[in-house]
């Protein structure tokens, strides 16, 4: 008796539920990135990437205090007392060897005053005044002492005697031998002094 053959199966195909894709799960309330991972960075910056400027008003390395303004009035007056001496010397001196007022001389005067001003002093506006005022009683000092040398070597008596103890005879003698060209030295020198004591003030 003849047994009837069960029909060929068919390769066993997966569920429908398995064939077809899955659905993604749903954003929380609408936010694509509620299901980013949270243990590392979100935002980690990728390779290569620029990094941002840097905010308005900040600085990119720390910048160095501005150096105070030197306003020292004292020592500015003392220093361009004693450059005043000095010049004065030395303006003499000139005077007493070559026996000629010399232009440069009365500039390097009122340079010498109006720098030592400046340098040591700052930025008062009393010191150009000042070393304008140092610069004209340093140049007449100078002009007196070369009248002396010059007295000294024809008169036969020594510079300190003839400066010190015959002052009325210097002076006497620079009033005789004044000119116009005189008075434009003081000027020089006075205006040099005042625009060295600005340009030297730190």
């Amino acid at each position: 008796m003849s047994q009837s053959a069960p029909p060929p199966q068919h390769p066993s195909a997966q569920p429908e539920a398995q064939s077809q894709p899955q659905p993604q799960p749903q954003p929380v309330d609408g936010n694509p990135y509620a299901q980013q991972q949270t243990d590392g960075a979100p935002y980690a910056p990728q390779p290569g990437a620029v990094p941002p400027p840097p905010a308005p008003g900040v600085p990119y390395g720390a910048v160095p205090a501005p150096v105070p303004a030197r306003n020292n009035v004292g020592l500015g007056l003392m220093a361009a007392a004693v450059a005043a001496v000095v010049a004065a010397g030395v303006y003499g001196a000139v005077i007493g060897l070559t026996k000629h007022e010399i232009g440069w001389a009365a500039v390097g005067v009122g340079f010498l005053v109006g720098l030592a001003a400046g340098r040591l002093g700052g930025r008062n506006p009393v010191l150009p005044v000042a070393s304008a005022a140092l610069s004209l009683g340093s140049v007449y000092i100078g002009q007196l002492v070369g009248e002396a040398m010059i007295g000294a070597k024809e008169t036969g008596l020594s510079f300190s005697e003839l400066f010190f103890q015959h002052f009325d005879v210097v002076q006497a003698a620079w009033k005789a031998d004044a000119d116009p060209l005189t008075f434009v030295f003081f000027a020089i020198a006075a205006y040099v002094a005042f625009t060295g004591a600005k340009k030297a003030a730190l």
